[in-house]
């Protein structure tokens, strides 16, 4: 093996590129009404989809069922060769399986064929070999028809594994719009992720209460409500007669205004200076309209209530923050 001195990559690049759309364009003539029977035996399994495949088509089987099971359609992959040594056990007549090779005679693979029809699994072949072993043996085949892969020795794959993998996409995303799969199913299943959090997470699980909270009686002198809003570290205070009812706000930015303005007065009752009517959300609302609600009107947090108005806590700017909804 020598380099060629001065090479650009650039022109293969290119080539590998053109010859992987082509592909694609391909594969969009191979989609038939096998496709749709594959995706109804998808719809009707009652255990799990149960995606294999050898080597690089391995790797992408393991990427298609990491796909289905984030999109509602549960799915786990399995390596054909340690199936035979004893994972076998882990599928059952209720799945159904999805087998991956793009030659179809994959012997680690071929050698489950046997057992799959003893167990009486419903098989689903995708390849590029519409008389290959595995197309025999399976219920439904999916053809891929790639006919050269982007490696000039035509060895490495790489159109066939690309093709293999929008297939699968293609699939996930059918099953998803027939399930109605929707956003906050996603999310159900990405809890971690930002979306999920955007899309599990109530105001109830961020917000700061109890003892936390800011809340000074309406006859406290500004003093002392100034000190309630430092040592709460909320920029904000709540005024209550009896820390349920909500009678207005406190904020440093009304303190900087009064200040501005020259309103101070020594020893001024908090309910003289309050502002009324803030802006609340319910505790049971979701943490992203908490979000919204400060962005549309400008301010850093919002007080808590429940549906009759009784104060529950503070929700803060920065809480979203932390958690990565805003």
């Amino acid at each position: 093996m020598t380099q060629v001195e001065n090479y650009s990559y650039i022109p293969s690049a290119l080539d590998t590129i053109d010859i992987e759309i082509d592909t694609l364009r391909h594969l969009k003539d191979q989609i038939n009404q096998n496709f749709n029977f594959a995706c109804e035996l998808l719809m009707q399994c009652k255990g799990r989809v149960v995606v294999i495949g050898m080597g690089k088509s391995g790797h992408i089987a393991s990427k298609i069922a990491a796909t289905l099971a984030s999109t509602g359609t549960p799915s786990f992959f399995v390596h054909p060769a340690e199936a035979g040594h004893g994972d076998f056990g882990m599928i059952t007549k209720e799945d159904t399986v999805i087998a991956i090779s793009n030659s179809g005679s994959t012997p680690e693979l071929t050698s489950l064929l046997p057992m799959l029809n003893q167990l009486g699994t419903p098989l689903i072949a995708i390849t590029s070999k519409a008389f290959s072993p595995l197309s025999k043996a399976a219920t439904v085949t999916l053809n891929l028809d790639v006919q050269k892969e982007a490696c000039p020795h035509n060895l490495a794959p790489t159109s066939s594994t690309t093709a293999t993998l929008v297939l699968g996409d293609a699939i996930a995303i059918s099953l998803l719009k027939a399930k109605n799969f929707t956003k906050e199913d996603f999310a159900f299943s990405h809890p971690s992720g930002a979306l999920g959090k955007r899309l599990l997470l109530k105001v109830e699980n961020l917000m700061i209460k109890e003892d936390a909270l800011p809340i000074v009686h309406p006859d406290t002198p500004i003093e002392q409500a100034i000190v309630e809003v430092s040592s709460k570290s909320l920029g904000m205070c709540i005024i209550s007669a009896d820390k349920k009812e909500l009678l207005g706000i406190f904020t440093d930015g009304d303190l900087r205004r009064m200040f501005y303005e020259d309103r101070y007065k020594k020893g001024e009752l908090i309910s003289a200076l309050m502002s009324k009517n803030p802006k609340t959300i319910l505790y049971n609302a979701m943490a992203i309209d908490a979000l919204e609600l400060m962005n549309q009107y400008k301010i850093t947090s919002l007080v808590v209530t429940d549906k009759n108005s009784n104060i529950q806590g503070i929700i803060h700017m920065h809480d979203l923050i932390r958690e990565g909804i805003a």
